[in-house]
């Protein structure tokens, strides 16, 4: 059985706000038109795509679109979807809206699935909110919320009887395909929709085109040497030990790989470039001011540090029981609760550099998240 699919994109999207149609936004580096046709496209169920676009977008999206047929729509969604069907060629037909691009393949599947069966397949979501009529000003009428659905897209039908409605309906205006079937064919049958098939309506619909870097995740690493007659500081907490790490700042191997993981995160380099150890104003520097600055340079960038990890690589000393008050200060340092600091220690069993205990080595990460 063939399956066709037609993509309602004749729209200019006016509400959106946008200088040039909305469906040029992009999604992932994708148009939202390649998006919705990419989805349908992966679920490896439609044969035939035809898009239906407005005057203005017509020639540009022909050249961008060689496998589908594009053909220009009319002055409402009814005249629109009429001048596609002329097109279709399929068995059965789905019928979405190009400003769906989030629609999932169960839904697919689903649409072709009952429209085979029953000849028509409308989704739909139950109202969580008690629904009224309005004036604009006051309210007209309760309609409640027991049998209230929104009905979404992709709609599925039999071609022959679609068709056939579409033909009745001559130049009438039809909130969608599933009421120009039900006046003229009969009966709808319905499928369960889905809360993340959202039609992209409203400028506060597309947020995700400017919160797409909302989290921002970084690593970092860093090793020193142990020697004798150093302070031995992690995290901002003198351990006792017989060694030190060796360093132009107080070599402070776990701050300094949380540090590098936040610069990681938004892209602004790395300790070596902002705090460099030829540069005497950081001799025997305190790593957690740096940290701060650190810190303070990522809300400058339009972030917030949201949580930080990391392990300690080290044979001596046992840090145990210094796990808690380092995660306690570094806690404290950026303004986060202990359970967004996780800390951990580990030995080397003896092997390599660290094992040997001549050094220590930290690597970390960090979450940012969009101030």
């Amino acid at each position: 059985m063939k399956v066709s699919l037609i993509l309602a994109c004749a729209g200019k999207g006016t509400r959106a706000g946008f200088e040039k149609n909305k469906l040029w936004k992009e999604i992932d580096g994708q148009t939202v038109f390649e998006r919705t046709l990419s989805t349908f496209k992966n679920s490896n169920l439609i044969d035939e795509y035809i898009m239906v676009v407005n005057a203005d977008d017509y020639e540009l999206l022909t050249q961008t679109f060689n496998e589908v047929i594009i053909v220009k729509g009319g002055a409402t969604r009814t005249q629109s979807v009429a001048n596609a069907l002329n097109k279709v060629s399929g068995d059965i037909v789905l019928v979405h809206d190009g400003a769906r691009p989030f629609v999932t393949q169960k839904m697919i599947k689903d649409c072709i699935d009952t429209a085979i069966k029953y000849g028509c397949a409308i989704p739909v979501m139950h109202g969580r909110n008690t629904m009224a009529k309005t004036d604009g000003v006051s309210v007209i009428e309760y309609l409640g919320k027991d049998q209230l659905y929104s009905i979404q897209t992709p709609q599925g039908f039999n071609t022959k009887d679609i068709k056939r409605a579409y033909a009745c309906a001559g130049t009438r205006t039809y909130n969608d395909d599933g009421e120009v079937y039900k006046e003229f064919i009969g009966k709808l049958y319905v499928y369960q929709g889905d809360a993340k098939n959202v039609k992209l309506t409203y400028p506060q619909d597309f947020d995700f085109t400017t919160k797409k870097s909302y989290y921002r995740f970084g690593v970092g690493f860093d090793c020193h040497k142990l020697v004798e007659n150093r302070k031995l500081i992690l995290g901002g907490i003198i351990i006792p030990h017989d060694k030190g790490l060796l360093g132009h700042s107080d070599a402070d191997v776990l701050t300094h790989a949380i540090m590098d993981a936040i610069l990681s995160a938004f892209a602004n380099r790395d300790i070596g470039y902002h705090f460099s150890d030829k540069d005497p104003a950081y001799k025997d520097a305190d790593s957690i001011e740096l940290l701060r600055k650190v810190i303070k340079m990522a809300n400058d960038a339009g972030y917030k540090v949201d949580s930080v990890s990391a392990s300690i690589m080290a044979e001596k000393p046992k840090l145990l029981k210094h796990i808690p008050t380092i995660t306690q200060n570094l806690a404290h340092v950026l303004n986060l609760s202990t359970d967004k600091v996780g800390i951990t220690a580990t030995t080397l069993e003896g092997l390599g550099f660290v094992g040997r205990e001549e050094g220590i080595c930290t690597h970390a990460t960090a979450t940012l998240i969009k101030l």
